[in-house]
């Protein structure tokens, strides 16, 4: 059996876990045409390998072209469930959006079904998530598991100004998860991070005993800092 552990030392964000994913194996084209069976317009994602901080990782990016419509929790659902996806692949993704609403509507004070996912219409959110159950599907992850999470320091900007770090959606979300704090002046979790992470996890703790026979991928993150700025992905056999 496939198991996946996280190792968020430089913290987690949805950009990061793609380039890990890809970093381990999976074809950035095939991601591509996976995220196509989506009706989403108006976007390219590329990847590269580059070096970060004496790492050796992948990166990858999502750039928005054409503007966006504002998408509620209700709308992504729709685009989720009336696609070509894998139905586990549907589930999942819609999980994850499920529980990103829920801690964004309390934050908000509305109801999930009607919380708007305003940046950039959720096209990068859409992209990191499905994203990131494909990869699942694709290594056949039958479990996860994940270090525990650095909280940053700081503020970060978004559609709703300026607010500390973290965010109030991701501090929502990391509710009785193992997290400890680091005086990075940036984000570390972002909500979308927080989201998968939360959903997918058995449990937070050290990485358990596994089988030798191992692969590591690394995917790099946006900010330039002091911090490593990466995430490490390790897929190991488990007898479990």
């Amino acid at each position: 059996m496939v198991n996946a552990y996280f190792d968020c030392f430089s913290g987690i964000a949805g950009d990061m876990i793609l380039g890990a994913f890809v970093d381990l194996g999976m074809n950035i084209d095939f991601l591509k045409n996976e995220i196509k069976k989506i009706d989403l317009r108006g976007y390219s994602i590329h990847a590269k390998k580059i070096r970060k901080n004496k790492y050796d990782a992948s990166d990858v990016s999502i750039t928005v072209h054409d503007d966006q419509p504002y998408r509620t929790y209700e709308d992504i659902k729709s685009l989720i469930n009336n696609s070509s996806l894998d139905e586990q692949v549907k589930k999942r993704s819609i999980e994850i959006f499920y529980n990103l609403a829920v801690a964004e509507g309390k934050v908000h004070k509305v109801e999930p079904e009607h919380v708007h996912f305003h940046e950039v219409g959720a096209v990068d959110s859409i992209i990191d998530i499905v994203g990131s159950s494909i990869a699942l599907s694709f290594f056949d992850i039958k479990k996860v598991y994940s270090s525990a999470l650095p909280l940053g320091s700081g503020f970060v900007f978004c559609e709703h100004g300026k607010i500390p770090v973290p965010a109030p959606a991701t501090k929502e979300l990391l509710k009785n998860i193992p997290t400890y704090r680091v005086e990075s002046g940036h984000e570390m979790v972002t909500p979308t991070g927080a989201a998968v992470l939360t959903t997918i996890c058995e449990n937070f703790d050290e990485l358990p005993e596994f089988d030798p026979k191992k692969l590591i991928g690394y995917g790099a993150g946006k900010i330039k800092s002091s911090q490593p700025g990466i995430l490490r992905v390790i897929l190991y056999q488990s007898n479990e």
